[in-house]
């Protein structure tokens, strides 16, 4: 079976401020107050970066970090924030990462930095992410 590396799915996601989970792990907050989100996402292999917007940034407790320059589908560049850090749970893969923050109620995107992160392809035809066929049950990450 071919998979078509390059497209667009829309799946379920978990997110969770991986600040809190420190803080928990710490016994510095209880365990309801990690918080945490799941959402449905635009999983985007042309995409570079995790976007998420606002209103869900500020949700999840996430600080600003940096600010970067976008540039959009349609050639239109934009100064945007970078926060964290997120934890990112797709089945029983999760890794921690940055976002870039996008306006209010936008579309969340999962890129290819958290595709990679997570050795995962983006199945068109059956509209799913998958691992990859070499790594079935932990990404295979190479450190060449």
């Amino acid at each position: 079976m071919k998979l078509n590396t390059m497209g667009k799915v829309n799946v379920e996601i978990e997110l969770e401020n991986a600040g809190d989970r420190e803080l928990y792990l710490r016994n510095f907050i209880p365990e309801n107050q990690i918080r945490s989100a799941k959402i449905r996402i635009l999983a985007d292999s042309g995409a570079v970066m995790l976007v998420l917007p606002q209103d869900l940034v500020e949700e999840l407790g996430l600080r600003e970090k940096r600010k970067v320059v976008v540039t959009y589908a349609e050639g239109r560049k934009e100064e945007r924030p970078v926060a964290g850090v997120v934890t990112v749970r797709i089945g029983n893969r999760s890794t921690e990462d940055n976002c870039v923050v996008g306006p209010p109620n936008s579309t969340p995107l999962l890129g290819q930095v958290i595709l990679e992160k997570l050795d995962l392809l983006v199945d068109c035809k059956d509209q799913k992410l998958v691992p990859r066929p070499e790594s079935p049950f932990l990404p295979l990450l190479d450190l060449l």
